[in-house]
């Protein structure tokens, strides 16, 4: 067995097909619920709303970029997995901010629209959720598709509960308080990719003797 081949036996989810296709419907998803979540997080003044249509727009990107790379080597998957990591990072901070802005400005949102859309937006995310549920122990690159759907699925929940705080109370609180969380499992689900993608980057760097790979478990 030459090198190459040593490589494609070792690296067996290099081009899986059935990735690939998961990760055409799950963008399209994302990208439909990005359009309907951006416009009812305006006109509801919903920093979470708005927080999770921004998600949904950067979950669009990370699926395109994972097409992409999907069937080149595991270099390549990683640093795209490592730049999909740091965006992630950069929504959270985002996010922040954007709370740090509704709280100063006390803005009171929809709690019915909040409902509405936070429901619609769960149903898409459980559904990407069980798509790519089969891949979720995958690369660097597969594991942050998984990851970024995982935390929406999280971030729809917190919306809902805080639609009925924003009912239940009369005041914009529940939302900023929720909108701080989905910055936070940004800045978490960030960490997670980086953290995985520098480990296969630097496991590459440092590759294994030959005369040692017949002794690999």
């Amino acid at each position: 067995m030459d090198c190459c081949d040593h490589c494609h036996a070792s690296d067996p989810l290099r081009g899986h097909p059935g990735y690939r296709r998961a990760l055409w419907v799950v963008l399209g998803i994302n990208a439909a619920m990005f359009l309907l979540e951006i416009a009812a997080g305006l006109a509801a003044s919903s920093a979470s709303l708005q927080a999770d249509a921004l998600d949904f727009l950067g979950d669009s990107a990370n699926y395109g970029i994972s097409l992409l790379v999907v069937g080149m080597a595991l270099r390549y998957r990683a640093m795209a997995a490592l730049a999909k990591g740091l965006s992630m990072a950069v929504f959270g901070l985002w996010v922040i901010g954007t709370v740090v802005w509704h709280a100063m400005h006390g803005t009171l949102p929809s709690a019915i629209a909040m409902g509405a859309v936070g429901l619609a937006a769960l149903a898409a995310n459980a559904a990407s959720f069980g798509i790519l549920w089969f891949y979720r122990t995958g690369d660097a690159n597969m594991r942050s598709a998984w990851i970024c759907t995982r935390n929406d699925v999280l971030g729809n929940l917190a919306v809902l509960a805080a639609a009925l705080g924003v009912f239940g109370t009369g005041t914009g609180w529940p939302d900023i308080i929720v909108a701080t969380v989905m910055g936070g499992l940004g800045l978490w689900g960030g960490w997670e990719i980086v953290r995985q993608a520098r480990g296969e980057l630097l496991h590459i760097a440092i590759p294994v003797p030959a005369e040692y790979i017949g002794d690999l478990p």
